[in-house]
């Protein structure tokens, strides 16, 4: 079913903007009477200067916001303020019976009344998608498109929540935290169905698989290719996302037809591109509609600012409330010194600009096809839990998010359809190290050798891959002055148009001092992807088999599998191919056949089909460990410091939902992996009109 319907009455229009208009009036007066560099005459100097600075707003922020959209998208939206203090400048200047000592005053008065008019509007729930604004964004993006005739044909717009499984979407639809998408199942315009994933369950894989139909050797987050000097390749590295995707690519994605890719980690093969990482490092054009939207409201970025101080206060007050509590599992130290302040940026700030951009796609008519991540769900899971009160809260803000685009696509003069996704889902459980006391690194460590050189990378940090790409993004835009100051400042920080930032440099710098190991000097890299284990021994260029291992190593294999936290090893025989160990038992994948109790029954249906695809591939590690499951208690551990992870078996994690128009008739299909998820899905984009 296409989304449209009604507009907005002009009743409600003019009752929402006369009560935004009350709230700045009443602010006004506070500030000037709060503020010594503002002197205001009285009740009708304050009325005068509201609808006045009401006025400019509506007359010059399109245009000054169109003119010096560089400036706002390279200082990430902090000219705002350099903008408002010159509309409460001028208007002091025209208005008798109010004053400003200097434009100082007049920026901070500026600044003080937006942050009080968005956070009352905010708490009123005054819908700001219905402001004249929104109109201001219609007719600029249509300007801006060249007055192209609409499309009358539907296209398609998919919306990946990122991290959320099917069963605890279905627990947030009962609990009522998704009123907007429980609509599209109650109106029976949707319906509600599960996939699997591959193996590794990490957004790499699966947006490899979903966008380009070829998610072949990407065995995890982070992998080696010994080939290539054991360099450590990620699917978060900005120019490790442009080499994956010109390997699966053949121009065929899912975007290939007149589509949008909004905030993923590859293009789908769309042209127009957006905060997406296998592009971060290439000279994009700003200019845009799509950047033009998140500032076409001059209170937009100030709202945002203010939701950010609110979500950075309550993952302190969230941290706080656990630790009080006593809750478990739980994490303290990763989410102390700048993690607030990164949550927010990934939950509130790469919310709201992904948002607002879809809105102006929608609007604006012109793509057939727009996919779009929104990560936030899936960075508060990671710490605070997959059904956590504060997790579930996000989601609601992510069901309204999704509200507004649809309120959006009402207004759009032609329709769209929705299709509501996740990429995976998440398992929780108390961390490898929280139950045993040991790093997977360190659990290896006890039976190799001592003097063996071992490289670890234990934790993906996905919230600094969303900073690394957005400032190198920025750092690549030419020719503003802007963009050459980020560039002189993240110069010692870029290596090949990428920067590092957060635990990225901090291992840099320790590489350059010589204080750790690095990838090419190490004997065994050891990896973690959530709850899955990569070992490479980088002495063989060739991958190791068990009777290898078994000569150089005797024990190791052995002592993994009798590791309570440890659920099976992957390794290749000579004689039997793949085999999946437990401590108990083999699953002879080759043969499909298990001796002794079977190590994958409690894993998945499809667990021996994955891991022979896992086996093939050229850069499979010598030992692939997946940590232990348990059904009765559904928990599993992760080898990072996570409480809600994902990347390997066991749980939710495989199981990602699918929200489809019920025209598709796609409830009913069996869907195993990334790559037949594609097929499914650009059936229906290719059977599109035109």
């Amino acid at each position: 079913m296409a989304i449209r319907g009604p507009h907005i009455t002009t009743a409600q229009w003019l009752g929402r903007t006369l009560l935004i208009w009350l709230i700045e009036l009443m602010t006004v007066i506070v500030v000037a009477a709060a503020l010594g560099g503002v002197q205001l005459a009285g009740l009708w100097p304050a009325v005068q200067f509201t609808a006045f600075v009401g006025i400019l707003n509506a007359l010059l922020w399109p245009v000054l916001a169109r003119l010096t959209l560089p400036f706002l998208v390279f200082s990430f939206g902090f000219f705002t303020f350099i903008l408002n203090g010159l509309i409460f400048w001028i208007g002091g200047q025209f208005v008798p019976g109010i004053h400003f000592n200097n434009y100082g005053y007049a920026m901070i008065a500026a600044v003080v009344v937006t942050v009080a008019n968005t956070t009352i509007s905010g708490l009123l729930t005054i819908d700001e998608d219905a402001s004249f604004y929104r109109s201001v964004l219609q007719r600029a993006t249509r300007r801006m498109a060249g007055r192209r005739p609409p499309r009358r044909y539907p296209g398609i717009l998919f919306l990946e929540i990122d991290g959320l499984s099917e069963p605890v979407l279905r627990h947030a639809l009962a609990t009522g935290h998704m009123p907007a998408l429980a609509g599209l199942l109650e109106g029976r315009s949707h319906e509600l169905s599960a996939w699997e994933t591959d193996l590794s369950s990490q957004t790499g894989a699966a947006q490899a698989g979903i966008l380009h139909g070829n998610n072949f050797n990407i065995p995890a987050f982070r992998w080696v290719e010994k080939g290539e000097n054991s360099r450590v390749v990620s699917s978060f590295g900005l120019r490790d996302a442009e080499a994956i995707e010109e390997r699966i690519s053949n121009g065929n994605g899912l975007l290939w037809r007149n589509g949008c890719s909004r905030a993923n980690l590859f293009t789908g093969d769309a042209a127009d591109v957006m905060l997406t990482y296998s592009r971060a490092t290439s000279v994009a054009k700003l200019y845009t509609p799509s950047y033009f939207a998140f500032f076409a409201n001059p209170y937009n970025f100030v709202r945002t600012l203010s939701l950010m101080a609110v979500d950075m206060v309550r993952e302190v007050r969230e941290r706080w409330h656990q630790e009080r509590l006593d809750i478990r599992p739980r994490l303290s130290e990763r989410r102390r010194g700048l993690y607030p302040l990164l949550r927010a940026a990934t939950a509130v700030l790469l919310r709201d600009v992904t948002v607002d951009t879809l809105i102006t796609d929608v609007l604006q008519g012109d793509a057939d096809v727009i996919y779009a991540t929104l990560s936030a769900y899936d960075e508060v899971a990671h710490h605070s839990g997959i059904v956590d009160r504060d997790s579930l809260r996000v989601l609601s803000q992510l069901d309204r998010a999704f509200a507004r685009v649809e309120r959006a696509a009402q207004s759009a003069d032609r329709p769209y359809q929705f299709v509501i996704l996740s990429d995976h889902g998440q398992t929780q459980g108390a961390t490898f190290k929280q139950r045993y006391g040991v790093t997977l690194k360190q659990a290896i460590q006890k039976l190799l050798p001592r003097d063996l050189k071992i490289h670890a990378r234990l934790q993906t940090d996905e919230e600094w891959g969303h900073v690394a790409a957005l400032v190198s993004e920025v750092a690549q835009q030419d020719p503003y002055m802007l963009g050459r100051f980020v560039r002189t400042v993240t110069r010692q920080r870029t290596e090949d148009g990428e920067v590092a930032v957060g635990p990225d440099y901090q291992r840099m710098l320790d590489e350059q001092a010589g204080r750790i190991i690095t990838a090419e000097e190490a004997q065994l890299i050891v990896l973690a992807s959530g709850n899955l284990g990569l070992v490479y021994f980088t002495d063989w260029q060739e991958r190791l088999t068990l009777e290898a291992l078994e000569a150089h190593f005797p024990g190791l294999v052995d002592g993994l599998v009798r590791h309570p936290g440890i659920g099976f090893v992957l390794v290749r025989s000579e004689r039997y191919g793949p085999l999946a160990i437990g401590a108990r038992g083999i699953y002879y994948l080759a043969q499909d056949r298990v001796t002794g109790e079977n190590p994958l029954a409690y894993f998945s249906l499809h667990a021996p089909m994955l891991l022979r695809r896992a086996d093939l591939y050229d850069n499979a590690p010598d030992l692939l460990i997946n940590s232990f499951y348990d059904p009765v208690a559904d928990e599993a551990c992760a080898f990072e410091e996570l409480i809600g992870f994902h990347g390997g078996l066991g749980g939710g994690q495989n199981l990602p939902f699918l929200l489809s128009p019920v025209a598709w008739q796609l409830r009913n299909e069996s869907i195993v992996g990334a790559e037949q998820l594609y097929r499914v899905l650009k059936r229906q984009v290719d059977a599109m009109p035109g």
